[in-house]
């Protein structure tokens, strides 16, 4: 691993026009093909350069899914920044919800590579992005400059401890949650720690913390607001808010922005599986939200105390949920299941599980789905029994 001057020195020489030119002959390069390109592209330039410029293309190539085409091909990178960077989708509804607030002033700790400054600039906000990564700061630098927020957004090297925040409307704190084993799951192992951060942001008018979804709900402050996010149907993070409604839990699904906050209701009763099977947004699973979308669906139960899915005699809409009619509920048999797909002339099965210890792809195997129709299968628990429900996707 290169020390971080030379780090730097090597991301500097991206920027050059040298540099730039490289990138952009880049944009659309075959990685299979790379050293190919490599060895031509050496013939005329420096190969650390040449090096650099494929590293970057690569990271180009994978943060398109987080930063859209648009962005990501004139944005840079680092290979930490691409992981563990924010959604576009997501930083822009948090920078959104920041706005709401009048809030005209943010400092931003543990900036990283800038996906957040960037969505909080984009609404006219100013930020102070502060990282102690040299090179993570350069590259948040070159990402303000290349999308034309420079004037909005202050790229500060230092340790965040030491940063005076008085003065910001508001403060947004992003724990580093990796380390050199992989994911942190503890809290207080995050850097830096999440005790740290929750009094970093009660010392400010308005603040968010972004925390990993699986943050226990006692580690939770009572002064908090607590907000799970999922996009496309998968949660991607959960942020304490301060300043906004303390106790509140809720549930945010992108991209239509659908917010469903918690009533603090009782868990549902278990009812017996009725013609229709709710299966509730990550995000509203996460939040403990489950009893507010049986309450919208008016007679809604849970199929089992333990599983997070309602049951109603109903179709209703719901943004929380998606529905499925129910044709067959049986006790969980593989031959019977084989012989039911076979029969039916099922050639694609959706399969799902909650409290089952069978994997879809191992089943998917063993029944060999064949035919013109399609079913979606749902293994799980009703009554504390196994069970596997037939059905298909239903739409109020």
């Amino acid at each position: 691993m290169p020390a971080p001057n030379e780090s730097v020195t090597a991301f500097s020489a991206l920027l050059t026009e040298e540099g730039r030119s490289l990138l952009a002959e880049l944009r659309d390069h075959d990685p299979a093909k790379e050293l190919a390109t490599a060895t031509r592209l050496r013939r005329d330039h420096p190969a650390e350069l040449v090096s650099a410029a494929l590293g970057m293309a690569r990271l180009r190539q994978r943060a398109v899914a987080k930063f859209g085409a648009e962005d990501a091909y004139r944005m840079f990178f680092t290979p930490n920044g691409v992981e563990q960077s924010t959604r576009r989708s997501v930083a822009d509804y948090r920078a959104a919800r920041f706005a709401a607030l009048g809030i005209r002033s943010v400092a931003d700790l543990c900036c990283g590579i800038g996906g957040d400054a960037i969505a909080l600039a984009r609404l006219g906000i100013r930020v102070l992005a502060v990282d102690r990564d040299p090179l993570t700061c350069e590259v948040a630098r070159a990402n303000a400059e290349a999308l034309g927020l420079a004037e909005l957004i202050e790229v500060r090297c230092a340790d965040v401890a030491e940063v005076d925040t008085a003065g910001y409307d508001a403060v947004f704190v992003d724990p580093a949650r990796r380390g050199g084993r992989g994911r942190i799951f503890d809290p207080e192992a995050y850097s830096p720690p999440l005790s740290w951060a929750i009094e970093a942001a009660r010392r400010a008018p308005y603040a968010a913390l972004k925390i990993a979804p699986g943050v226990p709900h006692e580690a939770v402050p009572d002064d908090a607001e607590a907000e799970w996010i999922s996009d496309g149907g998968d949660v991607k993070e959960a942020v304490l808010w301060f300043g906004t409604a303390p106790g509140a839990r809720r549930a945010t699904l992108l991209p239509g922005g659908h917010s469903l906050v918690g009533a603090g209701l009782p868990d549902p009763a278990v009812r017996p599986v009725g013609r229709y099977l709710y299966e509730p947004d990550g995000a509203v699973i996460r939040a403990h939200l489950v009893a507010d979308v049986a309450a919208e669906l008016g007679d809604g139960g849970l199929i089992d105390e333990t599983i997070a899915y309602v049951t109603s005699d109903e179709l209703r809409a719901t943004d929380y949920a998606s529905a499925y009619e129910i044709t067959d509920v049986l006790p969980f048999n593989l031959k019977k299941l084989k012989a039911v797909v076979r029969e039916r002339g099922i050639g694609v099965a959706v399969i799902k599980k909650r409290g089952s210890a069978v994997e879809p792809e191992d089943l998917r195997k063993k029944l060999k789905p064949a035919g013109p129709n399609s079913c979606v299968i749902v293994l799980t628990r009703a009554a504390g029994a196994p069970v596997m429900l037939l059905g298909h996707a239903a739409r109020a």
